[in-house]
């Protein structure tokens, strides 16, 4: 059985031992998530109630005080890694883990490239490219002088730029007004819990429109209409239109997010193959 004495020394060393791992972790030496933090805690209210002197809770208090760091760096990492679409170690696994053996095997076949390939020139190939370049003109015959114009530099007019598609017809803040309108009705129509699926909304019947609406949700986040929210497990991605424009996001550090709007991922969508 521990004397009072001893149990007081066994907890300052341990506290003092916590306090210099907190300090190797906050110098980004170690790894934040290598501290369980739960049995800290423990080891924390373990001793609380023996301290009594001044430097004892002075102690105490600076343990919490590091602990609390580590915690804002895990906070911090788990932050990052969800914005930009990071896929943790641990996530994979559990996805794989919960994946069917036909699942894997389909996306097996998706991501195989063959490394080996066998080429081969035979004797025809070097007869037929022999006749090719026999045959072919001098370049000079080939690539006769161009005859370009000059043509003065001007300005394009408004209507100009509306009929080539580079403005709208309105202006783009009335644009982007009615944008956050119609997302708003979408997800009342068509969403859950507030928000939609991103391409359900940016999705559209061409190619080119789906592009020009991902471009005018961009600005809708960007402006403060609306916000992402992204599940990495489940490999969705949720808009979410905010009732009032929120103007204090522009007075935050940006964060981009990368969505591919490719014409692949577009056809994925139209098969419904896509979230």
């Amino acid at each position: 059985m521990q004397s009072k004495k001893e149990q007081k020394r066994f907890g300052r060393e341990k506290l003092q031992r916590i306090i210099e791992m907190c300090i190797t972790i906050e110098n980004r030496t170690l790894d934040p998530f290598l501290l369980d933090v739960d049995k800290i805690i423990k080891v924390v209210q373990e001793y609380f109630p023996h301290w009594e002197e001044t430097d004892e809770l002075n102690l105490d208090s600076e343990t919490i005080h590091h602990l609390a760091s580590v915690i804002k760096l895990q906070s911090e990492w788990v932050k990052n890694c969800s914005t930009s679409l990071y896929t943790d170690p641990f996530l994979l696994e559990e996805k794989i883990t919960q994946a069917s053996k036909e699942e894997i095997l389909i996306l097996f076949l998706k991501a195989w490239h063959p490394l080996v390939e066998l080429e081969k020139l035979s004797m025809n190939s070097l007869v037929v490219a022999m006749r090719y370049w026999d045959g072919l003109l001098p370049i000079k015959e080939r690539w006769p002088d161009l005859n370009i114009q000059e043509v003065a530099i001007g300005t394009a007019s408004r209507d100009e730029l509306v009929k080539q598609r580079v403005l709208g017809d309105e202006v783009f803040s009335e644009e982007l007004e009615s944008y956050w309108r119609e997302l708003k009705e979408r997800v009342e129509e068509k969403g859950r819990d507030g928000k939609i699926l991103y391409w359900d909304f940016v999705g559209a019947d061409t190619y080119e429109d789906t592009v020009g609406r991902a471009f005018l949700t961009s600005f809708l986040i960007t402006y403060g209409y609306a916000t992402l929210e992204i599940h990495p497990l489940e490999e969705e991605i949720f808009i979410k239109p905010f009732e009032k424009p929120n103007t204090n996001i522009l007075m935050q550090q940006a964060i981009s997010i990368p969505i591919a709007i490719t014409h692949e991922n577009w056809q994925k969508w139209k098969r419904g193959e896509l979230n």
